[in-house]
């Protein structure tokens, strides 16, 4: 993604800088207010980047059904799913001040966000759109998706669409206004013409030539119509601009869809990049062999950092998890929250931010892997507000308009000066804003090796609480210590000879030390394999020590 360790940054365009203080329960764009395009300034993208990121990923930026523009009744919430595309040559209109100039407004976004030295994601939705899905703003001599299909047929390669020849659309709940037949599959595979309240009931399912419902056969020779479709849409947002693509549910496309449109991609975008929303780590490998640059742990790391955060699983148990995917370890993006996860400081979660701050340690320094925020973790955002379609259930809502408290606070009616944070939520983001720069910028982390400290540590460390590393690259020598404890210990961390050997690194009998995330310094802490490093460490904190040789003082 570039020369740096990538830090991405992602936010909701909707929310980010929707300064309005309303917050009515289900209550619409007028009443509760919008974030915009425009809103997002160079002000707002230089502290992004003064934050420590590399990478902004804009989500829900194209076009996707919302209650004013889209039937109601298979719309989820006033403000609509960003994962159910009604146009994907169309950006939202709700976030433009001129919905006439909405493109240009999104345009306007990216070459600033460029202008700031940052690279732009956006979403690519590849498995499924709306079930009203009609591009008005598509290319000339672009044919629409389904326009040429055969609904008579179940499943052709010349669709793009499955249809369920026969069966008139009834989902498992009242829905006005709306007729479709024949039926068309819900977008989460769901094979039934009547989807409950809990299947992806607003979207249809895009066909890639499998054919599902005749043994899973593929039938990709000649390519299938939806590939070229899916290649075109990509040319024109990397025409725009647009950096890389954050690829929802990309393991509910086959991966010789990837293969194909990657390397075609790579052929008018040489430097485009892909990340994957993939969920199952026995597709990992072949997915990063398609072309991915980088895929999600989910399932892996985050799952187990928040056990660690939250259920009190052991904090050894870390080492397992990076090293089961040890071979490609540098391609998993590390994350904490985003749009589908539970906020940390939610009261599902760990309930205040700053009781994440070892866990925030080890996703950003671990490897050279990259690590992502969304907007509002630095504030510690509850997420524990009543919006709408989106009960309290510690998410910040992606189908309702709402401004959050934490966003506010800090954007200050677009100041971006973050003068309404309360005392705790300073010293968060000051946290945020250390970790994430020395992660970006310590060659021992973006480009340095990891030596993993958990094994050789006995009496004066407790494995169940406390984590350590060594991360090294010439002569940038950094160890990290971390706390998951909910009290203040003291810690003693052995570095065995073998670690020395490993990094290549001399021991310092005569050294100092000094913490890059408070700036206090250790005049005298030597680097050996003979005396542990001493400290105490307050609860859910840790250190990032750089260590500097020094030359004994002569005696008299």
């Amino acid at each position: 993604m570039s020369d740096l360790k990538p830090i991405i940054y992602q936010l909701f365009p909707r929310t980010f800088t929707n300064y309005n203080p309303t917050r009515k329960k289900d209550g619409s764009r007028e009443e509760n207010g919008c974030g915009t395009f425009n809103g997002i300034t160079l002000k707002a993208l230089k502290a992004i980047r003064d934050l420590g990121a590399t990478h902004v990923w804009f989500t829900g930026v194209i076009r996707h059904a919302t209650a004013a523009y889209n039937n109601p009744s298979i719309t989820k919430g006033k403000a609509g799913s960003p994962y159910a595309i009604t146009d994907y040559y169309d950006v939202d209109p709700d976030l433009a001040e001129n919905v006439e100039k909405r493109m240009a407004e999104f345009e306007g976004l990216v070459e600033r966000t460029h202008k700031q030295g940052l690279k732009v994601i956006i979403d690519f939705v590849p498995n499924h759109v709306s079930r009203e899905y009609k591009s008005v703003c598509k290319p000339k001599g672009v044919k629409d998706l389904g326009q040429t299909d055969h609904p008579e047929w179940a499943f052709s390669p010349l669709n793009n669409f499955y249809y369920l020849p026969g069966e008139k659309f009834e989902p498992q709940f009242a829905i006005a206004d709306y007729e479709e037949f024949p039926a068309k599959v819900t977008g989460n595979d769901c094979f039934t013409a009547h989807p409950g309240r809990n299947d992806w009931y607003e979207t249809v399912k895009l066909n890639y030539g499998v054919h599902y419902m005749g043994g899973c056969e593929k039938q990709f020779d000649p390519i299938p119509d939806t590939w070229n479709k899916m290649l075109g849409i990509l040319r024109f947002w990397a025409g725009k601009g647009v950096d890389a693509f954050r690829v929802d549910m990309a393991e509910m496309v086959p991966v010789e869809f990837w293969k194909w449109v990657i390397a075609k991609m790579h052929k008018y975008f040489p430097q485009v990049q892909f990340i994957a929303e993939c969920y199952n780590p026995d597709l990992y490998r072949a997915y990063l062999n398609a072309g991915f640059d980088y895929l999600y742990d989910k399932v892996g790391m985050y799952d187990y950092l928040r056990g660690v955060t939250s259920k009190n699983w052991p904090v050894e148990g870390i080492t397992m998890q990076w090293q089961r995917v040890e071979d490609i370890r540098d391609k998993m993006l590390y994350f904490l929250e985003n749009h589908d996860e539970q906020r940390l400081a939610s009261g599902f979660f760990c309930g205040r931010g700053i009781c994440a701050e070892p866990a925030m340690i080890v996703a950003a320094t671990l490897g050279i892997n990259p690590v992502m925020i969304y907007a509002g973790q630095e504030l510690g955002e509850t997420g524990m507000d009543l919006e709408g379609f989106s009960g309290m259930d510690g998410r910040s809502s992606i189908f309702d308009y709402w401004g959050l408290k934490s966003l506010q606070a800090w954007t200050n009616n677009g100041k971006f000066d973050g003068k309404m944070l309360n005392e705790e939520q300073k010293d968060l983001r000051r946290f945020y804003q250390k970790l994430l720069t020395v992660a970006r910028d310590k060659k021992a982390i973006t480009s340095g090796l990891m030596y993993d400290l958990e094994y050789a540590q006995g009496e004066g460390f407790n494995k169940h609480e406390q984590y350590a590393f060594l991360r090294k690259y010439e002569d940038q020598v950094l160890l990290m210590i971390m706390n998951f404890d909910d009290r203040q210990v003291d810690v003693d961390v052995r570095i065995p000879k073998e670690a020395f050997d490993y990094l290549k690194q001399a021991e310092w009998e005569s050294a100092s030390a000094v913490d890059l995330l408070t700036d206090t310094a250790y005049k005298s802490m030597p680097l050996t394999s003979q005396q542990p490093v001493h400290l105490t460490l307050p609860a859910w904190k840790g250190v990032i020590l750089e260590f500097k040789k020094t030359t004994p003082k002569k005696g008299k």
